[in-house]
């Protein structure tokens, strides 16, 4: 078969803007990419960027307070939302331009639509057009879980929080992952009366149970109502906006009812199972360590094979998949010790193991210190940051770090540094300490709590 293109990648996200521009600046490949929607992917245009922008906005509201405690005459007149989204328009049309001209320069063939797979090396386009490709990679993402209820219709994804033409009085998240913790905040802070359902024992499952307890505590004292045990069972329509019914029975009058129950692979409709490609349980795509799937010219990058949904683990797994393929360094993706951040107000960042999974693997040390920030406390907050360390008690190797309170974020990709380095806990201690900052406390912990 004669090949139109060496690579044609589905899907304009992080991971196959990646894989596409290296294939063809580095590798010499003739490439192809379609995009349904908008150049950039989830993480661009209705994920992490616009997110944190808001998050971003939302965090004036306790500078300012703060503001008056240092001596500054501070007046305000609220929130402007529609200045605020019409400013964020404006970023994610440049960042979007930005995506196309990357790929464009790097002499990348985009195609506006959308397009399915016919077999191992044909791909079909909404437009028609058939495009025979020597290698296809799947990058189409994931995309967001809306709950089987009654009228779920009437709630929104994290899709549409960025296009509100105003924002709510009253607002019911629903969730207790990332997602949902960051939008409770943010919308907390823009001064929306929020209530947080989350049907687990407490919210941020799967980090680590202090820091997460930490996080909640501080949400609920900042006038988040979280609510744990909680869900969902139905909404109606009602004259003044939306009444959410729980599983007991008992309702909440709301304006707005966000659902951020999770995601899923976005595999469905592109034609792969008829093909031999496997798919899993939640619609994953199942790729071998070179992102690889069963038919042998079909590869997956990112959120679709479910591996870790982050996007600069995408963006790296795309860059091997190129390396591999176009420029003969075959590599893989490395999937351990990922440092994450939630941006909840307060932050929470993380590496390596929590201390319930480290305590089932062998005896740990836990090193942790709970303080208020000399920052809000001269302004009178009673904010509390927690630093804590998780080390092997006979390598003495820091197997864990856990950071909550502003800057969390930007502490941990540091810290990350060490800890993938192999860093041991006398590593840490050697390292004088910088004052005064509240990371010096990563450094200045002599005793272990437990």
């Amino acid at each position: 078969m004669a090949f139109d293109v060496d690579l044609f990648v589905i899907g304009g996200g992080s991971g196959g803007v990646r894989a596409a521009r290296i294939a063809s600046a580095e590798g010499g490949a003739k490439v192809a990419l379609a995009e349904e929607y908008r150049m950039g992917g989830t993480c661009v245009i209705r994920g992490c960027v616009p997110k944190k922008l808001m998050v971003n906005a939302s965090a004036f509201a306790p500078i300012l307070a703060d503001a008056q405690a240092y001596g500054w005459n501070v007046h305000h007149h609220g929130f402007d939302w529609s200045h605020f989204r019409a400013t964020l328009d404006v970023e994610l049309n440049r960042l979007e331009a930005a995506y196309r001209g990357t790929l464009t320069n790097a002499g990348v063939t985009i195609y506006d639509a959308r397009a399915v797979v016919k077999d191992a090396h044909r791909v079909e386009l909404s437009t028609g057009e058939v495009i025979r490709a020597k290698h296809i990679l799947i990058a189409t993402g994931g995309r967001a879980f809306v709950p089987d209820i009654p009228g779920a219709n009437l709630g929104v994804t994290s899709n549409e929080m960025f296009k509100l033409d105003a924002l709510p009085q009253r607002a019911l998240v629903v969730g207790g992952g990332y997602i949902a913790s960051e939008f409770a905040c943010l919308l907390n802070n823009l001064g929306v009366e929020v209530a947080q359902y989350y049907r687990g024992e407490q919210i941020l499952r799967g980090f680590d149970d202090e820091a997460r307890s930490h996080v909640a505590s501080a949400m609920q004292a900042n006038g988040v109502d979280v609510r744990c045990h909680k869900d969902v069972a139905r909404l109606e329509k009602t004259a003044q906006g939306i009444r959410a019914y729980d599983t007991s029975g008992a309702f909440e009058d709301v304006d707005l009812v966000l659902f951020a129950t999770g995601r899923l692979p976005n595999s469905e409709g592109l034609g792969l199972e008829a093909l031999g490609v496997e798919i899993g349980a939640k619609g994953e795509i199942k790729v071998d360590d070179y992102s690889q799937t069963a038919v042998p010219s079909i590869f997956a990058v990112g959120d679709v094979t479910d591996r870790i949904n982050l996007t600069p683990v995408a963006i790296r797994e795309g860059h091997a998949f190129a390396d591999t393929i176009f420029n003969a360094r075959p590599s893989k993706a490395d999937h351990e010790l990922v440092a994450s951040a939630v941006f909840t107000q307060p932050e929470l960042a993380a590496i390596g193991q929590t201390e319930e999974e480290a305590r089932k693997a062998g005896e740990i040390e836990i090193y942790s210190a709970s303080f208020r920030p000399m920052k809000t406390l001269f302004a009178g907050r009673q904010d509390r940051m927690l630093m804590k360390l998780v080390v092997a008690k006979e390598s003495r190797k820091v197997l864990g770090c856990h950071i909550v309170g502003e800057g969390a974020g930007e502490m941990i990709q540091l810290a990350a540094i060490a800890i993938k380095m192999g860093a041991t806990k006398e590593d840490f201690d050697r390292t004088v300490a910088v004052h005064p900052t509240a990371a010096e406390e990563l450094v200045t912990m002599r005793k272990p709590v437990r």
